[in-house]
C-alpha cells in the first residue's frame, strides 16, 4: 500500500482503513474504562473516550506509513493517546494540585515507551488508586507493539525525549496557578539554546503534541532498516514546528472554554490577536520548511493542512465570533487542500454528532 500524497486518497483511507479500526480500539478500552471499580477514575476515563476520540482519530493517520502493520500501530496510537487524554483529564478536573502527584502520573506515559518496565502504583500520591487495571492495561498495550518492532532500540532515545517534553510540560501546567508560568518559564530558559526563535508558551505548545511519537513509531514499522538514518530527521520535522502548530489550533478553538474553566490557555498570552495571527501564520511556514526533507513529504503536508483545516471546523469556533473572524483570516492564509479539509472535518463530526 502506498503512502497517500493526495487529500481525497488520504481521505478514501481514513474513512475505510482507519476510522473503522480506531472506533473498535477505542470501543474495547471504553468498556474496561466502565468496569474500573471507583467512581472518579470511571467518570474521567470515560469522559476522555467520549470527549477526545477526535485525538485518537487523528493520531492515527500515521498508521498509514506503517503499510502493512497499520492495525498494530492503530492499537499503539489509540492506548498511548488515550493515556494522554486520560491522565489530561485526572490532572485538569482533580483537586489535587501536587507535582509529585502529576509526575507520578505520567511515569505511565514514559513507562509505555519502555518495554519491560516493572508495573507500578501510578495514583500513589492520590487518595484514589481503584482502577481495575485500566491505566496499566494501556500501558502494556503500548510497551507489547513496541517489542514487536526490530528498529525500536533505535528510535526509543528520540520517543523518550519527546514524552520528556510532553511530561514536564504537564506537570508544570496543572500546580497551583500562581506557580503555573514560572515553573513553564523556567521550563523553557532550561531548553533555551536548543531552540529556533519563540516564546515560552510557544515552547510549552510545541512539547505538548504526540504527532512525533506517532510518526516515529508508524515509520519503524515500515522502515525498520531505515531508522537510523531516519529517526533524527523524522524527530526534528515535527518538533518544534509540527507539534506547535497542532497545539496552538487545539488552544486557539478552546479559548472561550478555558476561560470559562480557569484553564491555562497559551493563545491567550498574545499581546494582540494581529500577533497571535502572525505568529500562527510563521509556525505554518516554519513547519512547511521542516517537512521539506521528510520521506512521504506531501503526506505530511496535507498532515499540516489537515490540522488547520479540521480544528478550525471544530463547533467551538462558531460559537466564538472573535475566533471565527480570525480563522477565515487562516484559512485564507492556508490555501485549498486546507479548505478541502475544512470541509470533510465539517460534515464528518456533524454526521458523528447527529447518529
Amino acid at each position: 500500500m502506498t503512502v497517500p500524497s493526495r487529500p481525497i486518497k488520504l481521505m478514501a483511507q481514513i474513512y475505510r482503513k482507519v476510522l473503522p479500526d480506531v472506533h473498535h480500539n477505542l470501543e474495547k478500552w471504553k468498556d474496561k474504562a466502565l468496569a474500573i471499580p471507583d467512581a472518579e477514575l470511571r467518570k474521567q476515563a470515560l469522559a476522555s473516550i467520549e470527549s477526545k476520540t477526535f485525538h485518537c482519530e487523528g493520531g492515527s493517520i500515521y498508521s498509514l506509513l506503517a503499510e502493512g502493520h497499520r492495525k498494530e500501530i492503530i492499537a499503539f496510537i489509540v492506548a498511548y493517546q488515550t493515556i494522554s487524554d486520560y491522565l489530561d483529564n485526572l490532572c485538569d478536573r482533580s483537586i489535587s494540585l501536587d507535582p509529585e502527584d502529576f509526575r507520578c502520573l505520567h511515569q505511565s506515559m514514559l513507562h509505555a515507551l519502555t518495554p519491560g518496565a516493572a508495573p507500578e502504583d501510578y495514583y500513589r500520591y492520590r487518595g484514589v488508586c481503584n482502577d481495575g487495571g485500566y491505566l496499566q492495561a494501556l500501558v502494556d498495550t503500548c510497551q507489547q507493539t513496541l517489542n514487536g518492532l526490530p528498529a525500536f532500540p533505535v528510535i526509543q532515545p528520540a520517543l523518550l525525549e519527546l514524552a520528556g517534553f510532553y511530561c514536564d510540560l504537564q506537570v508544570h501546567k496543572h500546580v497551583k496557578k500562581d506557580q503555573r508560568v514560572p515553573r513553564l518559564i523556567a521550563f523553557f530558559k532550561k531548553n533555551k539554546a536548543h531552540l529556533p526563535e519563540m516564546s515560552w508558551y510557544e515552547f510549552a505548545a510545541c512539547s505538548g503534541s504526540t504527532l512525533g511519537i506517532f510518526c516515529i513509531v508508524s515509520y519503524a514499522a515500515s522502515r525498520g532498516s531505515e531508522m537510523a538514518q531516519l529517526v533524527d530527521r523524522i524527530k526534528d520535522s515535527y518538533f518544534p514546528w509540527v507539534q506547535g502548530l497542532h497545539i496552538m489550533m487545539d488552544y486557539f478553538v478552546d479559548q472561550e472554554e478555558d476561560r470559562i474553566e480557569g484553564d491555562l490557555n497559551f493563545c491567550s498570552y498574545y499581546s494582540s490577536d494581529e500577533e497571535m495571527i502572525h505568529r500562527f501564520k510563521h509556525f505554518i511556514e516554519e513547519a512547511d520548511k521542516a517537512i521539506e526533507n521528510m520521506p512521504d513529504k506531501n503526506f505530511h503536508k496535507m498532515i499540516n493542512r489537515g490540522l488547520l483545516g479540521i480544528y478550525l471546523a471544530d463547533r467551538k469556533v462558531a460559537k466564538q465570533r472573535n475566533v471565527r473572524v480570525l480563522a477565515r483570516r487562516l484559512m485564507c492564509r492556508s490555501g485549498g487542500s486546507a479548505l478541502f479539509f475544512f470541509v470533510n472535518g465539517w460534515l464528518y463530526r456533524r454526521i458523528r454528532q447527529s447518529i
